[in-house]
């Protein structure tokens, strides 16, 4: 392996560590403005509608907005790249059994990601796109009624179905991917190493359920299911 090679995938997993770390911030950020849909419904409308009007016209969130698609399409990139070299470079040696010595999640991030990947298209042509370009309603505030929307999408068995089977991919995404991550910075020290994987499991098991109890909570209250 020449020394170009590996200066370029060494970049790479930096900036996929780094917009990956970004990403992990967002999800919380996201969570607890989702986390809103749960409340009753009319302050679940009124509190959800006026917190997407406001990450859609403060210029301080526009910014991390565009960091937020930078980060998405540069993690998304040096992933595809990085795995086409590694398997191109797996194929000059013998096979190493890693198998017994990886988790599963840990050798199919390639996967994982291809799953996020289209469910993320879905997502942003489902809500994002329709909030910016397509004719939402507004609310008694004012406020575009992002909340209907959101509803109306959930009403879907499928689409629940979707959502939480996504979730579980991102789980286990980032079940690998943290630890990954601040190991590839330099920041995995033995001495904190059980803390880092504790926090990380956490952390990845927090934002799996969250997300996902909020598409099943909205669909059972809807059919009267859930009170």
């Amino acid at each position: 392996m020449n020394i170009t090679f590996l200066k370029s995938t060494l970049s790479r997993k930096n900036l996929m560590a780094l917009t990956g770390l970004f990403l992990c911030f967002f999800l919380v950020i996201h969570l607890l403005g989702n986390l809103q849909l749960l409340l009753p419904a009319d302050r679940a409308a009124e509190s959800f509608n006026y917190y997407s009007n406001l990450l859609s016209g403060n210029i301080f969130i526009k910014v991390i907005s565009y960091v937020l698609y930078f980060s998405l399409i540069a993690h998304a990139v040096d992933a595809l790249v990085i795995t086409v070299r590694n398997k191109q470079t797996a194929a000059k040696y013998a096979y190493d059994n890693r198998k017994q010595a990886s988790k599963w999640y840990s050798r199919n991030m390639g996967i994982l990601g291809t799953i996020l990947l289209i469910f993320l298209v879905i997502h942003f042509k489902d809500f994002w796109y329709v909030y910016k370009f397509g004719t939402v309603p507004f609310d008694r505030n004012g406020n575009k009624d992002l909340y209907v929307v959101v509803i109306h999408a959930f009403k879907s068995w499928w689409y629940v179905l979707l959502y939480v089977l996504s979730m579980f991919a991102l789980g286990f995404h980032l079940l690998h991917g943290f630890k990954s991550a601040v190991r590839t910075l330099g920041l995995y020290h033995p001495g904190y190493a059980a803390l880092v994987q504790t926090f990380g499991t956490v952390y990845s098991y927090a934002i799996t359920i969250g997300f996902a109890v909020i598409p099943v909570y909205v669909h059972l209250t809807q059919f009267g299911l859930w009170n």
